[in-house]
């Protein structure tokens, strides 16, 4: 029997700007937080709530995941923007999902007219259809809450937004965020059906599948359980980049106790 050694599904400057990504959020959130966070899975044990599409259904999933960020919910404002893409899907022949637009809205009191008005998250209305989603848009939009509104980073700094996504991997939130990274949708009215593709985030699928087995050799898991909620194509990804980590340990720079 032949065995093959294990290949990486992103290229060298992926797998070194996720490297360095750790690195750089082990400095502005503290190593601790990565090691010490519950991977958060799509169950009624961390998600207890009824949810039924509501506003007061995203209330309450909107406040337990800034618990499991740890963001004080108090200091934010949540609010619900239209879609209006929704109706140009019944509208138009043809409906390109890469056009709706964004998924969510971080808007920190600063920037706003009043300055004692609170942080602003605000989730398009379609993204309630859709649990999983919105709560990989949920925590996106809570990474900016840490990392913009904490002043940990500035607004400037040209990889936030991937380091943002990054950063739902090293504080549990890895599972929801990849798994929307790409997924297909299909669709149907009296009119046509068909299908279309959606994506969130700004990193690729791959480098959230070798980001998820980097957080798991970090935190010294060799098989962990919450991977059988990874979708196909990312758990794949996570397999062969776990193995490759594995076997390739010299390349964990960050792997060492507590200090």
């Amino acid at each position: 029997m032949f065995f093959f050694p294990p290949k990486l599904p992103v290229t060298d400057e992926q797998r070194l700007w996720v490297d360095n990504g750790f690195s750089r959020l082990e400095k502005l959130v503290g190593r601790r937080r990565m090691l010490e966070a519950k991977v958060i899975e799509p169950t009624a044990e961390d998600f207890p709530d009824a949810y039924s599409k509501t506003p007061e259904s995203l209330e309450l999933l909107f406040a337990r995941v800034c618990g499991y960020m740890r963001v004080d919910r108090s200091t934010l404002k949540l609010e619900i923007f239209p879609d209006e893409t929704e109706e140009l899907r019944d509208l138009l022949p043809s409906w390109s999902a890469g056009a709706q637009g964004p998924a969510g809205v971080y808007l920190h009191a600063h920037l706003r007219e009043h300055v004692d008005e609170r942080t602003v998250v605000a989730i398009r209305g379609s993204m309630m259809k859709d649990p999983l989603s919105l709560v990989a848009t949920v925590a996106h939009e809570l990474g900016h809450v840490i990392l913009l509104g904490g002043n940990l980073m500035n607004p400037d700094t040209e990889d936030h937004e991937p380091l943002t996504d990054l950063l739902t991997v090293f504080l549990g939130l890895g599972i929801f965020t990849a798994n929307s990274a790409a997924r297909f949708q299909q669709f149907q009215s009296e009119r046509k059906i068909g299908w279309s593709t959606q994506r969130l985030g700004y990193l690729p699928q791959p480098v959230f599948g070798y980001a998820l087995a980097r957080l798991a050799t970090e935190r010294s898991e060799h098989k962990p359980d919450w991977t059988r909620h990874l979708s196909p194509n990312v758990k794949a990804d996570f397999k062969n980049s776990k193995r490759w980590l594995d076997e390739n340990p010299q390349f964990v720079a960050m792997a060492k106790p507590i200090g």
